[in-house]
């Protein structure tokens, strides 16, 4: 585990910032959790704080990369939330208007 003031100032301000301007709660929480680590909490103090597991801190405390703000992303974030177009409802709303044993 880090110790007390690992970041350097530059890494503490660009975390700052992207704490205030960042709009998803899981990658404000991870930013958190890098500052709270910096600040000499420990990783149960942490979890206790932002309400979380301690496996969770863990991990990001290990994994998060505080010149690199795209290491707290995860592969979910990128999942399938893709809005579906207008091909996709017009085959959707006829699924819907026929009967199970009509598509087999």
């Amino acid at each position: 585990m880090p110790a007390k003031n690992h970041l350097n100032r530059e890494q503490i301000e660009k975390l700052q910032k992207a704490l205030k301007k960042e709009e998803n709660r899981d990658i404000r929480e991870r930013i958190l959790i890098l500052l709270l680590l910096n600040d000499g909490k420990t990783q149960n103090k942490i979890a206790e704080f932002v309400g979380g597991l301690v496996n969770k801190v863990s991990y990001w405390c290990i994994h998060a990369d505080p010149d690199r703000l795209e290491s707290l992303r995860d592969e979910r974030m990128e999942g399938n939330h893709k809005k579906p177009t207008d091909k996709y409802i017009k085959i959707l709303l006829q699924t819907i208007d026929k009967y199970p044993q009509e598509l087999g």
